[in-house]
């Protein structure tokens, strides 16, 4: 599978996410790995840093339900508008929040 189409199924993943609800880039990655014959969650994040503007990219977040800093305070507004369950530092509730991908094969 070449770099084009991973990005495809990594930006499908994405936009699967339903509103209110996050997934991972390790829970990306798996789902995506599965098809694609590998690659992880610091792949899934060089993805969405250069192709991830016109998807929800907010809603993949760390395993411990943060994102970087630079990308937090629009995040959060989306969550607020979205009804994202966070936690009192501001993270998303990964417990309450997490939507696992359903497999691409």
């Amino acid at each position: 599978m070449d770099h084009e189409q991973y990005v495809e199924l990594v930006l499908q993943c994405v936009e699967a996410v339903p509103r209110g609800r996050v997934t991972t880039y390790g829970a990306v990655a798996e789902v995506v790995g599965a098809v694609a014959g590998g690659g992880g969650p610091r792949l899934v994040g060089s993805v969405m840093a250069g192709h991830g503007a016109p998807v929800p990219w907010w809603r993949v977040v760390r395993a411990d339900g943060s994102l970087p800093p630079s990308h937090q305070g629009e995040a959060r507004q989306a969550y607020l508008e979205e009804g994202t369950p966070l936690r009192p530092n501001g993270n998303v509730d990964i417990k309450r929040a997490f939507w696992r991908p359903p497999d691409l094969g």
